[in-house]
């Protein structure tokens, strides 16, 4: 019988529990002494008591990983391990009670690894009878903003027939004490002045005051929950969203979500309602599913959302006004979405604007593609840094073409002379600023032909071949050929082919020539149109010379678009 009601006893506490045995522990004397009320809330530290403390628990979840807590009720008792229930918790290092029951009597061990090896701790839960409480009804108190307020210790109400020294203080774990940055607060004996009081001062307040007796000296605990509140409105909800009558513009047969935000004022107690109705008749429609979202209340009051959902929109829908109403103590307000048809301009919206930008990406790819040649040009001159000076070669292009001998008539070779002696040199020269080396011309004679045609392309940036049948046919091969190979050699040495008149590929050819006319550019010569200097012959020319950049105090943005726009 006696097992059985302990059993009892253990159950009603909150204090799930199982055997253990704790080495060492046995012969330490108890440290810490409370008294608590029966039905109230109350917070256990594992701390070591300390005169200067300014805090009664610790909340971090690091310390509460650490702690372990036991409790037995008689000496005679065996120990057992404390584990969580309903009115039972862990926080941080503390055990709070939520509420103690004076069953919850006895002797708690706690622990908390490489600190307390082991702490214990007598605890006393009294009746308010017979700790002869008076006036002591509910440790709830509600407090106004905004006006002076006092907080009393709950427990300075009880052992009347003893006096009391100063109680201390904590809020939250923290011991309350004056502050310059708060002079609105103020401690006298047992009480908390607050003028104003701010909703910062909502929380949990647990005072502490010493009672001894002939033997122990007694903390007695007792904490009181603070709510700050504000004067109830003397205003009916206000409608957010709707506000009046909203028109909607929705598709038919698409699942559609009424939203009703509603802006509440402060009441204590609330009687709020808000709901949606369909032609002032609530719900009559199972369709018409409805929920609840409440945000945080404040002082201010709260908002609140409510939303109504259709599976589908239907014709029946569209022909009926969704009332949104809203109620509290002072008053009620509407609001009104009526349902429009929306028309099907999006999707030919996305349909034109998609062909436009397809049509605008083809219009500037067809562009480039026709202006390549101009835009690599205009960026050249304005952007690329010019590092043909650096590489220490002493010509941009050497000429190689057909030469001429006393033998040989015809105006078709005396038309390729010109144009390698003359027009070439004139346009790439005079105009572009390009430095051409032509054998005739710019070397010195008394040398071997090879050897001085191999120094002259090395020397040189390009080689312009101007091939036409006395080029492909004859001695000027050579120069082709020893392009090719200086070319392999070195880099920075390019071919620009210039086709001068039609030719057959004779078969004696080399094949490293063969090769290089079959994948190497050529830029076509016409004669009865390539001549004038703004043909596009000499742009192709210029793309595949050297870069020769412009000086940047000489660049103009407007000569820049200019010449832009002169290409659409």
């Amino acid at each position: 019988m006696v097992t059985l009601c302990w059993i009892l006893t253990l159950f009603v506490s909150g204090v799930e529990v199982r055997e253990i045995n704790l080495p060492g522990c046995s012969h330490v004397e108890p440290q810490i002494w409370y008294r608590a009320i029966n039905g109230e809330e109350f917070v256990l530290q594992c701390a070591l008591p300390h005169r200067d403390a300014t805090n009664i628990y610790n909340n971090s979840l690091l310390n509460q990983h650490k702690v372990k807590w036991f409790w037995h009720q008689k000496d005679t008792e065996t120990l057992k391990a404390i584990k969580e229930s309903s009115n039972l918790t862990f926080q941080g290092d503390a055990l709070w009670f939520k509420p103690i029951r004076d069953s919850a009597s006895g002797m708690y061990i706690c622990r908390i690894w490489e600190k307390i090896p082991c702490l214990k701790i007598v605890l006393d839960v009294q009746t308010k009878k017979a700790a002869k409480c008076s006036g002591h009804d509910t440790n709830i108190l509600y407090l106004l903003a905004g006006s002076g307020n006092s907080i009393t210790c709950p427990g300075t109400k009880c052992y009347n027939h003893v006096k009391k020294p100063d109680v201390k203080w904590y809020k939250d774990g923290h011991q309350i004490k004056y502050r310059k940055s708060r002079p609105s607060l103020k401690l006298k004996q047992h009480e908390i002045y607050l003028n104003p009081t701010y909703d910062k001062d909502a929380g949990t307040y647990v005072c502490d005051y010493t009672l001894s007796d002939s033997i122990t000296n007694w903390t007695v605990r007792t904490a009181v929950t603070v709510i700050v509140i504000a004067k109830n409105t003397i205003h009916p909800p206000n409608l957010l969203y709707p506000n009046g009558v909203v028109i909607l513009e929705v598709e038919v047969g698409k699942p559609l979500e009424l939203e009703c935000r509603v802006q509440f004022g402060f009441e204590t107690v609330s009687p709020m309602r808000v709901t949606w109705k369909r032609n002032n008749e609530e719900n009559v429609n199972e369709k018409l599913n409805q929920e609840t979202i409440v945000y945080p209340k404040g002082l201010k009051g709260h908002t609140l959302l409510h939303v109504a959902a259709l599976k589908e929109v239907t014709e029946n829908d569209l022909r009926s006004n969704f009332t949104c109403f809203a109620q509290n103590s002072v008053g009620n307000a509407t609001a009104v979405i009526q349902l429009k048809r929306k028309k099907r301009v999006l999707f030919l919206y996305v349909l034109c604007s998609a062909i436009s930008t397809l049509f605008a990406f083809v219009l500037c790819t067809v562009f480039i593609y026709q202006h390549w040649i101009e835009i690599v040009l205009m960026y050249r001159s304005y952007v690329v840094h010019n590092k043909s000076t650096e590489d220490g070669k002493e010509f941009d292009a050497f000429v190689s073409y057909a030469k001429l001998n006393s033998s040989e008539s015809g105006s078709a070779l005396i038309s390729e002379e010109k144009f390698a002696l003359e027009l070439l040199p004139d346009m790439l020269e005079n105009k572009y600023g390009y430095k051409l080396c032509i054998l005739e011309r710019d070397i010195l004679p008394g040398g071997a032909y090879t050897d001085e045609v191999v120094t002259a392309i090395k020397h040189s940036r390009r080689v312009i071949i101007i091939l036409s049948p006395a080029y492909v046919s004859g001695p000027s091969i050579f120069e082709l050929q020893a392009a090719v190979n200086c070319a392999l050699e070195d880099k920075g040495i390019k071919l620009v082919l210039i086709k001068f008149q039609d030719f057959q590929k004779p078969e004696t050819l080399p094949p490293v020539v063969k090769k290089a006319l079959r994948i190497l550019p050529i830029v076509t010569w016409k004669s009865s149109i390539s001549a004038a200097p703004h043909k596009k012959f000499w742009k192709y020319m210029c793309y595949h010379m050297p870069v020769k950049t412009k000086r940047l105090e000489n660049f103009s943005l407007k000569g820049f678009f200019q010449r832009l726009f002169r290409l659409v």
